[in-house]
């Protein structure tokens, strides 16, 4: 028996409709028979609703299997006089950071759990200090956890697990709003304690890159383990796992892409790195020499990009902001910035975590106000004493980092039907655009008449998108809308973005830390760094700074390394190559992707 094992485990919860009385039950987990052995690295992937969480939260003894068993470390998480030691024994950190984050000082919230253990005063120092470097939050531990951002937050819930040192150690999407650097810092001290301490890691992820490593990957489907094996077995079976809503790394679909083009590259690579070193192993006729020589030579990466005699939709000038100015908690969160956003425009904007992204789109539409600077729509100060805010709200719609912090209705209907409902509109016309939303951002119809709050925390994510939407803003400012989807509704959910984009002509502000998705969509790339506008260009420009975006915390996309690492005779070029289908066409020998 290993460390964690599940028996013909079945969850069912009771759905209610908006009266709160039950209207059937619902099964999540479809008797699932699973053993995990101590020191494992388990990945579990599957589409949003698809069981993943629920299962997590099993293994934690958050929930009580309807029918079967679970034992961890060989205690029954049905024996409630054993709670405490099960949780002791299998940590878990959460989607959201904020269901687990308690203490006023950062330091104090990592020490919680190991001073309830009892660990003595020297060790439990010592543990808070080496969980806080890990996750590069050292220098923050003086700071209220209030102050920081989603992405910090995350930083500190994973360092009070693993200060607690705990057996295994349950990660439910602990990434999600993690800048690529500190993704990678993470999964690194979570590999860490697993290969050098033996701790058991069951990860629970969308971002296929961080499963590579694995040892065995758990595919869920409707509550059933419909695949498992080893990374690179589960990889080489692409279109099944498109069948399932997932994807894989971009080598591993570029390499198969190009094999089915003829280029006789392995099944199942999984790394940039195996994918160089396959690429050079080719014979010299299947390979290419200079694909940089087809790429524009031209250079635009003006802050500024607007004609003289052409106005801006969205103008940011000389624009600060400062938190609890004048206390102890004073921090400056953006530092005179100036950006100009053209109507029709599809703009992201990147940084690390922290960098003053969240902040200055809450300034776009009057959430927050500047402590310098103005911000203008349509040429008017949207903080002057005369503006209408209010009205400024439906046609700048924000779509916030956390969607549970904007739904609040008894149904999902209900809650999409809101923002209609504050413009005025008849409740004709507020069900017909909440209807039209939801069917936009893909909410299956049978959950309309549930409560939004029993959703996953993608299915919550895509929620709050409709309840945007249908507004029908002029400006959609998304803050990480993708961070919880699975990679089917990832894409569909930018595919639909982008396409209200073009065919109503909303303009759209992304915040996100997927390059991969600011390569595919942006039109304009502005990078914040420590609060300051660093430069903008279009994305093929921006990610030619390579370096620079490393060392600020970002990156870029993976097949963007895989060209400068094959060509390093280009490693300075005008403009890089940065999609899957970009580097397919540099390297195939047909030339369509």
């Amino acid at each position: 028996m290993g460390i964690v094992s599940a028996e013909k485990l079945i969850y069912e919860y009771q759905r209610h409709d908006e009266n709160g009385d039950p209207i059937g039950a619902k099964r999540a987990i479809d008797e699932v028979d699973l053993d995990i052995e101590k020191g494992q690295f388990i990945a579990i992937l599957g589409h949003n609703g698809s069981g993943k969480s629920t299962m997590a939260k099993h293994i934690n003894a958050l929930l009580v299997p309807t029918e079967g068993t679970v034992l961890v470390c060989g205690m029954d998480t049905k024996n409630e006089e054993l709670l405490f030691d099960i949780r002791k024994s299998a940590g878990m950190v959460f989607q959201n950071p904020d269901n687990q984050i308690i203490a006023t000082v950062v330091e104090d919230d990592v020490a919680f759990g190991p001073e309830n253990l009892g660990v003595p005063r020297e060790e439990m120092i010592k543990r808070v200090e080496e969980s806080l470097r890990s996750v590069g939050m050292y220098d923050r531990r003086k700071d209220s956890p209030n102050k920081l951002s989603g992405g910090q937050k995350q930083r500190i819930a994973v360092a009070g697990i693993m200060a607690m040192k705990p057996e295994c150690i349950i990660l439910d999407e602990p990434t999600a709003m993690l800048d690529p650097t500190g993704r990678k810092e993470v999964l690194d001290t979570v590999q860490r304690l697993n290969r050098e301490e033996g701790i058991t890691v069951i990860l629970i992820t969308h971002y296929m890159s961080e499963v590579t490593k694995a040892d065995r990957v758990i595919v869920m489907e409707r509550g059933r383990i419909a695949m498992q094996g080893t990374p690179r077995e589960i990889f080489s079976r692409l279109d099944e796992l498109a069948e399932l809503g997932l994807d894989a790394p971009q080598a591993t679909i570029l390499a198969h892409k190009l094999r089915e083009g003829g280029i006789p590259l392995p099944k199942g690579i999984l790394s940039a790195e195996e994918f160089v070193e396959a690429y050079r192993a080719l014979p010299e006729a299947y390979r290419v020499t200079d694909p940089y020589e087809r790429l524009p030579k031209e250079v635009e990466t003006s802050v500024t990009k607007l004609s003289e005699d052409e106005a801006p939709l969205i103008e940011i000038a000389d624009v600060s902001y400062t938190y609890s100015p004048n206390t102890a908690y004073e921090k400056q969160a953006v530092k005179n910035v100036s950006l100009q956003i053209r109507k029709g425009e599809f703009v992201c904007l990147i940084g690390h975590t922290g960098s003053g992204k969240s902040t200055l789109i809450q300034l776009l539409n009057g959430l927050e106000k500047p402590t310098g600077g103005k911000v203008l729509f349509k040429g008017e100060d949207i903080n002057g004493e005369q503006y209408d805010r209010r009205l400024l709200r439906s046609r700048v719609g924000l779509v916030f980092q956390y969607p549970e912090h904007q739904l609040f209705e008894s149904t999902i209907l209900r809650d999409v039907c809101f923002g209609p409902k504050n413009q005025k509109l008849s409740e004709e016309e507020q069900l017909l655009r909440a209807k039209e939303a939801l069917r936009l951002t893909h909410v299956d119809e049978e959950l309309w008449n549930d409560s939004p709050m029993e959703l996953s925390g993608g299915q919550k994510r895509r929620v709050a998108i409709a309840g945007v939407l249908a507004m029908r803003p002029e400006v959609l400012i998304l803050d990480e809308p993708t961070a919880g989807l699975d990679p089917k509704g990832r894409d569909e959910i930018l595919a639909e973005i982008k396409r209200i984009h073009e065919e109503a002509g909303i303009t759209v502000v992304l915040v996100s830390h997927s390059m991969e998705d600011v390569a595919r969509y942006a039109d304009w790339v502005h990078v914040m760094d420590k609060g300051s506008l660093l430069y903008a260009g279009k994305p093929s420009v921006v990610f030619t700074h390579v370096e620079e975006l490393e060392r600020i915390g970002l990156g870029a996309p993976q097949v963007t390394y895989i060209m400068r690492e094959l060509f390093p005779q280009a490693s300075a070029p005008k403009s890089e190559f940065i999609t899957v289908s970009e580097v397919y066409r540099a390297l195939s020998l047909k030339g369509d992707f």
